[in-house]
């Protein structure tokens, strides 16, 4: 029998943003926080780099948000960044204060500690400003607000949870769009339950599983995403997918990135034959921004016919490796690579969604009483690309801000009650899931094939022709047999890149993430790539 819940918020996703927002808002509010798998298979467990701030006193506001506008391709709205950067400070504080373990600065006189905790450098940036736990800041954070939230008797962790749809008074054939909860998949028992909520929070990731290759885990499927435009929200700049350049290259890998703390301590991108490249591509070489890294491994993989390029670091000390890189040290001699004296064979793939659903600076969307958070969402922080370690930072001050308007509002809006049941009379148990898993593999191959790092008119056109049949077929199936995570995952996929390739060919020009060889210059004026569903322009 399926369930109903009622709850203050539903927060869709158990990450950085999701526990964030949860643990900013007050002890007597009930939350639920829902997880599709185990709670630590999002994204945010398995950042490597660490979190961007202004925090040492020889950096300053006005240089991160320059260097963010800079490495934005010229579509960074300025008022995001400025308000994300501004409260980067109080973000990392707030961090601090909840016992994550940063890494500290040996260097550190105590007689005069000032800043206490060690600062990295990343692409783009002009300053050290990356706080991070060794080289698993992710994991430090998430385990840190995850035993955080487990403490807090109003925080309910919900784990095998997969939402299907937002539950809108449009939906319900009332007047108003106020968003009224979700209906979620119970993994456990098969049934579709329903949750009632004030206010429902999308925080359920990006979208890298469109492709064949990612860094991102299996749950990156654009749920949030696609379920917000089901519901009426408009949606922006979904042709800009970063391609993180250096993903560890072996058949037994899957999807292990190498952070870009090794480029930013130093380590080397050379061809098989121990050749530097980067510089013939940007005076900054290895410390470029993603694109142009992504965008220059492409091209020499290319033009060389190899498989992979090399990452070595093996130049400094083994005692700097190990102390500064023990995640990727130890996993990499996994594989019998040992990276203090072999170079690290690596490829770029999917990585970071850096358009999403249109939000204000309180992360509101379109749909009254719902939010978007963190990759889900576009803020206009990112732009044309995102700037490294500035997507953890946007986590916590979008969710902290989220929170804070929840709460201003909570008084004024009631639990709804009596909401309908999921229907599923009319739906019968599938006996051919192997149409799933085909439509799966199609959709992620033509993708990587034809909306990947370099793109052209023709390859967009063939995408779209490949992903309408697939939207067609992936709805008859959903309207006939009962819904399983891999049907819900498969539609909401198919349903982003559509996004992603209409956005991609409304895009006139090569800017940032967007390289396209029938448009390879910039055009004068930067424009946001906006798409409205119907039920919103109605």
């Amino acid at each position: 029998m399926s369930q109903h819940f009622q709850h203050d918020v539903l927060v869709i996703g158990s990450g950085a943003a999701g526990l964030s927002l949860a643990l900013t808002l007050p002890g007597h509010m009930r939350i639920a926080v829902l997880s599709k798998g185990d709670l630590a298979n999002g994204s945010t467990f398995w950042a490597q780099g660490g979190v961007a701030a202004v925090l040492d006193d020889t950096d300053t506001v006005q240089s991160h948000v320059e260097d963010t506008l800079n490495a934005g391709g010229g579509l960074c709205h300025e008022d995001a960044v400025r308000f994300t950067v501004e409260h980067s400070r109080e973000a990392i504080q707030w961090l601090i204060d909840q016992g994550v373990p940063f890494t500290r600065d040996e260097a550190v006189d105590p007689q005069h500690p000032g800043f206490e905790f060690h600062l990295t450098r990343e692409g783009g940036h002009s300053h050290r400003r990356i706080i991070h736990a060794a080289d698993a800041t992710g994991a430090a954070i998430f385990k840190t607000l995850l035993e955080q939230a487990r403490q807090r008797p109003n925080i309910e962790l919900l784990e095998q949870r997969v939402a299907v749809d937002l539950i809108t008074e449009r939906r319900l054939g009332l007047d108003g769009d106020r968003c009224l909860g979700a209906y979620v998949l119970n993994r456990a028992t098969g049934e579709v339950d329903t949750f009632g909520s004030r206010f429902t929070i999308l925080a359920t990731g990006g979208a890298a599983k469109v492709y064949l290759y990612t860094s991102n885990p299996d749950g990156a499927c654009g749920d949030g995403i696609a379920m917000a435009w089901r519901s009426g929200c408009r949606v922006a700049n979904l042709e800009f997918n970063q391609f993180h350049p250096t993903c560890l290259y072996h058949p037994q890998a899957k999807s292990f990135l190498i952070t870009e703390a090794l480029r930013g301590e130093g380590a080397h991108l050379k061809l098989p034959n121990g050749e530097r490249f980067m510089q013939r591509f940007d005076p900054r070489g290895e410390l470029a921004p993603r694109d142009i890294v992504a965008r220059a491994i492409d091209h020499e993989m290319k033009r060389l016919g190899i498989d992979c390029v090399y990452l070595d670091i093996s130049h400094k000390s083994e005692t700097f490796i190990k102390t500064h890189f023990p995640t990727v040290y130890e996993r990499c001699l996994g594989f019998s690579i040992d990276i203090t004296r072999q170079p690290i064979p690596v490829v770029p793939a999917a990585h970071y969604t850096c358009g999403g659903v249109m939000v204000d600076a309180h992360g509101r969307t379109d749909v009254p009483g719902l939010y978007a958070i963190g990759e889900t969402s576009f803020t206009g922080l990112h732009g044309a690309n995102r700037m490294a370690s500035n997507s953890l930072l946007e986590c916590f001050v979008y969710g902290r801000a989220a929170a804070t308007d929840i709460l201003a509002q909570l008084q004024h809006i009631a639990i709804p009650v009596a909401l309908p049941s999921w229907d599923a009379s009319q739906v019968t148990d599938s006996d051919e899931d192997v149409i799933i898993a085909h439509n799966w593999d199609e959709l992620r191959r033509f993708m990587w094939d034809y909306v990947g790092i370099v793109r052209t008119n023709k390859r967009l056109q063939r995408a779209q022709h490949r992903v309408r049949l697939l939207l067609d077929e992936i709805d008859e199936f959903y309207s006939n047999y009962k819904v399983s995570r891999d049907l819900i995952e498969l539609r909401n996929l198919a349903q982003v890149a559509e996004l992603m390739i209409r956005s991609a060919m409304a895009r006139k020009e090569s800017r940032g993430l967007h390289y396209t060889l029938d448009y390879p210059h910039m055009l004068p004026e930067a424009l946001d790539t906006i798409l409205v569903p119907a039920t919103y322009a109605d």
